[in-house]
């Protein structure tokens, strides 16, 4: 390995060691990933998927049957009443921008009960001053911020109970952030409580990088609309671009009138070939997000083994398939990144380097050697440079190429220690 990829004998031997005591943790993985493969597998039975759906339409899209029964596996898939996968959206942000804007009117009020929302969402709601934001429209903000990485459950019920809310927002992953993600239990938990004080409010959960990482879908726990990504989990790794929105029937018919047109909503709207891709997708995501989820356990093990702080731990219990790596300085975040991109199938020959990048306030450096452009359930890493550094890897689309990155991202760590 080390004349032929730049792999040391000494991240080699750490690596394998790791993997050696992983067992019982990837014996989990595999359990929840047949169930999710069931899952996905009785959904295409029940909706009859055959060739017929890989074809495509163009111009206003006028029916469509694959649009049709792709949206009718995902509400499945989902346990949701309906589902709007379009290849429209350009990004899982952009899906939670178009909610967000089909919910709320002026003076209406927001609130995360997870604290402050992913970068990417500060504009849109107003957070940072933007003259197309929620709040330039009149639309009110506010937020209540965890409390030792659960939900301050007194604190939202008063909130609820002094104010009227229209819509709670609930950010699973931790985005650029160092607390823990949301998981499951913790999310039915805080929906029956905030049910107990308001029974209409919307609960809109943000669950970009959670599927299939659990057994269980939001909307099985009492979520409205949950909102996620087709270049993370659910994409697999084959869907070139798009994303979801699945919840509460009329409010996925809301979110298809904001996506296109009132009077038309989820009527229009062609799929130019991309039909077969995104049912492809979802049929792989179980698998690619098992070995997404095994990547993340070995790397946390090996870097904590390498004295390295890590959250989560290798046997905590996951809500994502985000792996924080706090180096606490700079140059390994670069240096580890740089491994990370020197494994990867595309761009392997460049140099991640922190640069600005849209919609965040500090630098970031990315590894990002994708087939799809962002795709984070590919083998990426990225963090933003500031204190303590932490990096933030997702994705596999199988476990050995993981595990062939992680051993080349030590080795170039180990190499600076020489």
């Amino acid at each position: 390995m080390d004349n032929e990829f730049g792999i040391s004998s000494k991240a080699k031997n750490l690596v394998l060691k790791a993997e050696e005591s992983l067992k019982n943790e990837f014996k989990k993985i595999d359990e929840a990933c047949d169930i999710n493969s069931l899952r996905v597998l009785n959904a295409f039975h029940n909706n009859n998927i055959s060739e017929a759906h890989f074809n495509s339409t163009t111009g206003y899209g006028y029916d469509d049957i694959g649009r049709t029964a792709i949206e009718n596996v995902f509400k499945e898939v989902l346990n949701a009443e309906d589902a709007l996968v379009r290849s429209q959206f350009i990004s899982g942000s952009h899906a939670l921008c178009v909610a967000l804007f089909s919910y709320l009117r002026p003076g209406d009020l927001m609130l995360s009960i997870t604290g402050t929302p992913y970068d990417t969402l500060h504009e849109v709601i107003g957070i940072k001053e933007n003259k197309s934001s929620l709040k330039s429209f009149g639309v009110l903000y506010d937020q209540i911020e965890l409390v030792s990485d659960d939900f301050d459950y007194e604190k939202i019920k008063h909130y609820l109970t002094s104010k009227k809310v229209k819509l709670i927002e609930i950010q699973r992953s931790k985005g650029y952030s160092t607390r823990k993600s949301i998981t499951i239990d913790k999310l039915e938990k805080v929906i029956n409580e905030i049910r107990k004080v308001d029974k209409d409010v919307i609960i809109m959960v943000d669950n970009c990088y959670c599927e299939f990482v659990e057994e269980k879908s939001p909307c099985m726990v009492g979520a409205d609309v949950i909102v996620g990504s087709l270049i993370k989990n659910l994409g697999g790794g084959i869907a070139p671009n798009g994303a979801y929105i699945a919840g509460k029937k009329e409010l996925i018919d809301l979110a298809g009138e904001r996506l296109t047109l009132p009077g038309e909503g989820k009527e229009v709207g062609p799929t130019l070939g991309i039909n077969k891709l995104i049912l492809q997708g979802i049929f792989m995501a179980p698998s690619v997000v098992s070995s997404s989820l095994k990547t993340a356990i070995l790397t946390s093990k090996v870097l904590e083994d390498l004295g390295y702080k890590v959250e989560p731990k290798y046997n905590e219990k996951r809500a994502d398939i985000v792996q924080n790596i706090i180096f606490g300085n700079e140059d390994d975040l670069v240096r580890y990144c740089g491994g990370i991109q020197s494994a990867s199938p595309i761009d392997s020959f460049s140099k991640p380097v922190p640069w600005d990048m849209p919609g965040y306030d500090d630098k970031v450096v990315m590894a990002a050697g994708t087939f799809t452009q962002g795709s984070s359930i590919e083998l990426s890493c990225d963090g933003p440079i500031r204190p303590p550094f932490i990096a933030y890897q997702q994705g596999g689309l199988t476990y050995s190429y993981g595990k062939l990155a992680v051993m080349k991202a030590v080795s170039m760590l180990l190499d600076n220690d020489k």
